[in-house]
């Protein structure tokens, strides 16, 4: 999972639109660069071996959104350190964890290491997953790939390919209507500032004018659209609400914003048989 970077330094290009040669270049030298600082971060939040869903501590073990896994050929895509995929792997599973990031993976082996539970590693890009049809009976992310591509319903097309008929895919992402708002944890990301309408990327670029960071917008219509023009159909949009106790702050997710609106969308979708 990740969070955007606060605003002030963000600009779309001109157009709204981004080359995904440039996104792809920007997101793997982001992540490269900040995996050290998001694991010492975020790392004990989401653990050596467990399958959390969002910021709002979601987890698989409780939600059971990817059914039983057991025997079952699971792709965890952007998968980061992949705790998710080390949880699936005890849980009877045969997953392969796969990110864009080598920074991440190395945390990954790291982890894996340290839990002594290993899956196998995969670097490789969501737009081009190097696997053949029909790979996989899940595919399954919590907040990776899928808000960084510049081409996601390109995204949804590849993963479709690589399930075979009859299987499932999981994703959760922000919610989009919280691109209406400041990404602040605070009173300031009570105040509606954005368009939900506008698709415009949150960009961030350096001195040079070169892409660092990319985050795209999608509205909820847009979504679904992109889930069923690759052939999936709807079974869930799960919003989880944020829970009781659950004091933690997580970049723009708080105690505040959860309690009056959703932070997280997590579609979970079928490729017909």
């Amino acid at each position: 999972m990740t969070e955007i970077p606060p605003p002030g330094s963000a600009v779309a290009p001109p157009s709204g639109r981004v080359l995904e040669d440039e996104a792809r270049h920007a997101n793997r030298s982001w992540w490269d660069l900040d995996a050290d600082d998001y694991q010492d971060e975020h790392g004990a939040f989401l653990g050596d071996v467990d399958f959390v869903w969002c910021p709002e501590r979601l987890r698989e073990a409780d939600a059971g959104l990817l059914g039983d896994v057991r025997g079952k050929k699971i792709l965890e895509l952007g998968a980061g350190a992949a705790a998710g995929a080390r949880w699936l792997r005890v849980q009877g599973a045969k997953p392969v964890a796969m990110d864009l990031s080598a920074g991440m993976l190395e945390h990954a082996a790291e982890a894996a290491a340290r839990s002594r539970v290993s899956v196998p590693l995969v670097q490789a890009d969501a737009l081009a997953l190097p696997f053949r049809a029909g790979s996989f009976d899940i595919v399954c992310t919590a907040f990776g790939a899928i808000p960084f591509v510049a081409d996601s319903a390109a995204a949804m097309r590849e993963v479709a390919r690589v399930l075979r008929p009859g299987g499932s895919w999981v994703f959760s992402v922000t919610h989009p209507m919280r691109w209406i708002f400041w990404d602040e944890p605070g009173e300031d990301g009570l105040v509606a500032r954005n368009s939900y309408f506008n698709r415009s990327p949150y960009v961030e670029r350096d001195e040079q004018g070169r892409m660092v960071y990319l985050e795209q917008h999608r509205t909820l219509g847009d979504r679904i659209r992109e889930l069923v023009a690759a052939g999936f159909v709807l079974r869930d949009l799960v919003e989880p609400e944020w829970p009781e106790g659950h004091e933690e702050i997580w970049g723009q997710w708080s105690p505040l914003r959860g309690r009056l609106f959703p932070g997280t969308a997590i579609f979970v979708c079928d490729l017909p048989a």
